[in-house]
């Protein structure tokens, strides 16, 4: 969609804009688009309490419950309700690794479609375009996809089998750009678009509305240029995840050329060959999943490695001590590797690649060539490619690298709100940031606390599972249909009494 070119510039305001395509944004398009989720005439869910809600009122769909009703009970792996629900009615049983029949059926009501816009920089499927092709998602297949298309029957159309229940990134991107295209919702898409600002603007009757800025790439036969678009909405919704910005230490030589921020960069490094086994280590920070497939990257090239995290190997807190071994086997073996191959504390590091003793003895371990230290923390980088750790009894610990790789974590990328969005944070003193400070919304319906209006889902509201962050679009779509609903019935009310008012009226000669 070329925004330029459509009569949303002028005075006309949408109801609905979304800034950000990925899964978020696309989940929410397909329920603003008019399919609308029932419970089945056969339909059974295994939770008798949420079974009896549902055929209390099976006349009517999900959208028209009270949600907050339906919540109640409903127990799950996310601290938002409707995201609980919503998970348990697509997915019933799905923390047991029972493939359980959804009691969910979708009927495509185009009566109900609430006209919307979504903005995306790059095609539909949001960040998953960006991530590298060939590892397994942390999440099982099913719990990737979309209501109303089954990610392995797409897959298994596609003539691709799905490895132990788990899908490659670029497979679940082309899954979500293909989901588009499938539900006809490219007519509400304006890829290639970089929003520059939203900002609250008075209308003459007492309201406010929002206006939306930004540049939209365009091609043509000579080049590639970005044209400047704007659009109006009553209610806009934030959908941008959190990889946008990568998080940064904050230590001294943190912006030397060594010094990278990206798993991509460890990527493009092995493969123009500026390492491999023959390099000075490969320095990695961060104990999350990104950081472990770096460290298997690294490891399975022989590029030998050190790995430096602040918490102890046995923190439950650490992903790796939440995930079950037999379905997250390269995990597990990352997790192996870095508790039985732990730096003791005020020894000499010795070369962490070195294969044989002289006397050719080899060394005593399991994972030759990687070295883990826990509970330490980045004191500085060197510009003669030393990197200064700490633990945290003080001592301090120097480290020649070739590459040092620092993975812990990314903040989302607000720069088109006032002050980065730090406002509608739980605390509105620190930034925006998935883990520790998520924006602030109402729980049942995902509108921010701090501005009318607005809405938040998926990452920025602490979401960062797929099959959480659809729970946001049924109560983002249920709000505003609602809002909607009020607004049509002030209307008419409105109407009525003007023409009372004409009717009761004696037109003098």
């Amino acid at each position: 969609m070329e925004l330029c070119n459509k009569e949303i510039l002028s005075e006309e305001i949408l109801p609905v804009v979304i800034v950000g395509n990925g899964p978020s944004g696309i989940c929410l398009s397909y329920l603003l688009s008019g399919y609308t989720p029932y419970l089945s005439p056969e339909g059974f869910h295994p939770n008798p309490i949420l079974h009896n809600k549902l055929t209390k009122n099976s006349d009517l769909s999900l959208l028209d419950q009270d949600l907050e009703y339906l919540c109640e009970g409903v127990e799950g792996r996310s601290s938002n309700p409707v995201a609980v629900l919503f998970d348990a009615l697509l997915l019933p049983d799905g923390d047991f690794g029972v493939d359980c029949a959804s009691p969910l059926i979708w009927q495509h009501e185009p009566e109900r479609a609430i006209p919307h816009l979504v903005l995306g920089k790059g095609p539909p499927g949001g960040a998953w375009h960006a991530m590298e092709g060939s590892m397994l998602t942390l999440s099982l297949a099913n719990w990737m996809e979309l209501p109303g298309l089954k990610l392995k029957d797409w897959m298994r159309d596609k003539r691709r089998n799905v490895r132990n229940d788990r899908a490659t990134p670029a497979e679940i991107a082309s899954y979500y750009q293909h989901y588009v295209t499938k539900m006809g919702l490219e007519k509400s898409f304006a890829c290639g678009t970089t929003v520059t600002s939203v900002s609250r603007v008075s209308s003459t009757s007492g309201g406010s509305f929002w206006n939306i800025k930004g540049l939209q790439r365009r091609a043509n036969a000579l080049e590639e240029n970005e044209v400047p678009f704007s659009v109006y909405a009553n209610n806009v919704v934030l959908a941008t995840g959190t990889h946008d910005i990568p998080a940064r230490l904050g230590v001294d030589g943190e912006n030397l050329p060594f010094v990278c921020h990206s798993f991509w960069e460890l990527e493009a490094a092995i493969s123009s060959s500026r390492l491999d086994r023959a390099s000075e280590p490969v320095l990695i920070v961060g104990a999350g999943l990104t950081a472990a497939d770096a460290v298997l990257a690294a490891h399975h090239l022989n590029t030998p490695v050190y790995h430096a995290f602040r918490r102890p190997v046995s923190d439950p807190a650490l992903i790796f001590n939440q995930l079950p071994k037999l379905l997250y086997p390269e995990y597990h073996k990352v997790h192996q590797m870095m508790s039985q191959e732990q730096h003791k504390v005020g020894e000499r590091v010795e070369n962490v690649f070195i294969t044989s003793h002289a006397d050719g003895s080899r060394p005593y371990t399991c994972y030759p060539g990687y070295r883990s230290f826990p509970k330490h923390h980045v004191v500085a980088f060197k510009p003669d490619g030393k990197c200064v750790l700490e633990s945290e009894e003080g001592i301090q610990t120097v480290l020649q690298v070739s590459m040092a790789l620092v993975l812990i974590g990314a903040h989302p990328n607000l720069s088109f709100l006032p002050e980065q969005g730090r406002s509608l944070g739980l605390d509105s003193e620190e930034p925006v940031s998935c883990r520790r400070n998520p924006i602030e919304v109402d729980p049942y319906t995902y509108e921010s606390l701090k501005e009318p209006g607005m809405y938040a889902m998926g990452p920025l509201v602490g979401e960062n599972f797929v099959r959480f962050l659809k729970g946001g679009a049924l109560g983002i779509a249920c709000s505003i249909a609602e809002r909607m609903k009020q607004q049509s019935a002030a209307e008419n009310c409105t109407v009525s009494s003007l023409n009372i008012q004409l009717t009761n009226c004696t037109l003098e000669a």
